[in-house]
């Protein structure tokens, strides 16, 4: 009877210890109906320019985004409304025009507290990524810095971290992040697509393109940087690029 009481008491303060370690991970209070609508406007240039009756999809579809995928911190980020709102945002902006898309790959999305290394490390000396789908240990998430997160919605530039890594997983559903989104891009289209993205890559690594040299890097990160152009900056790609805006025209059913 001694030991099952001493082996009892054990267990309790192994209980209470794993409370304390873990506390409750706290979720910011629920923005009001006309306070989330207030907030993409102000915020979402692709939510502004929506009429009324898409704007009410679109909030219907960030809803259903957010109650079905984790949005976590970490290291002491502080996660607010208005962060969820703009990860909402930046999945449902690239399958807006897709009724019956959703991501099926993700499960959680990790918010950093700025940029990190290729292995996730935030406190590492080399750290310049912004943004990843994850793999192996990590399948079914994404890592955003949390700063670059906020300035893709609100610095206005061709740049937004959230929807740059939610194109990348809009490439990677047919099993190749290749820069060839096979289950949206028209079959017609898949060829012209090809020719002008490598054409583009070329005339980028030769020091000859305006767009961002990034989208040299390959050709999943030129679908990813050029779909940003397209949502973010439609009317420069429009009168710089028309040819691969009319292809990304197509392949987002705009």
């Amino acid at each position: 009877m001694r030991i099952l009481l001493i082996i009892l008491i054990l267990l309790l303060i192994l209980r209470l210890f794993r409370k304390k370690k873990s506390p409750p991970d706290l979720q910011p209070a629920a923005m009001a109906p006309d306070e989330v609508h207030a907030a993409l406007e102000t915020h979402v240039s692709f939510y502004k320019r929506l009429d009324a009756a898409g704007q009410e999809r679109f909030r219907s579809r960030v809803k259903h985004f957010l109650d079905t995928t984790r949005i976590s911190p970490v290291d002491g980020v502080a996660v607010t409304e208005l962060d969820r709102l703009y990860v909402a945002s930046s999945a449902i902006i690239p399958i807006f025009h897709f009724d019956d898309w959703a991501y099926n790959n993700l499960d959680e999305v990790l918010l950093y507290p700025g940029t990190f290394s290729k292995d996730f490390d935030h406190e590492a000396e080399e750290r310049n990524v912004l943004g990843m789908v994850g793999d192996g240990a990590m399948h079914r998430m994404m890592i955003l810095s949390q700063p670059s997160l906020r300035a893709g919605f609100e610095q206005r530039g061709a740049g937004n971290t959230g929807i740059h890594e939610f194109v990348h997983l809009l490439d990677k559903a047919d099993g190749a992040t290749d820069g060839v989104p096979e289950y949206m891009i028209p079959k017609a289209l898949v060829a012209p697509w090809i020719s002008q993205m490598h054409r583009a890559i070329r005339a980028i690594r030769e020091g000859a393109s305006d767009l961002n040299p990034y989208a040299g890097t390959n050709e999943a990160e030129f679908f990813a940087v050029l779909s940003e152009y397209f949502f973010q900056k439609p009317q420069f790609l429009k009168e710089h690029h028309p040819e691969l805006y009319t292809i990304l025209d197509q392949v987002y059913r705009r």
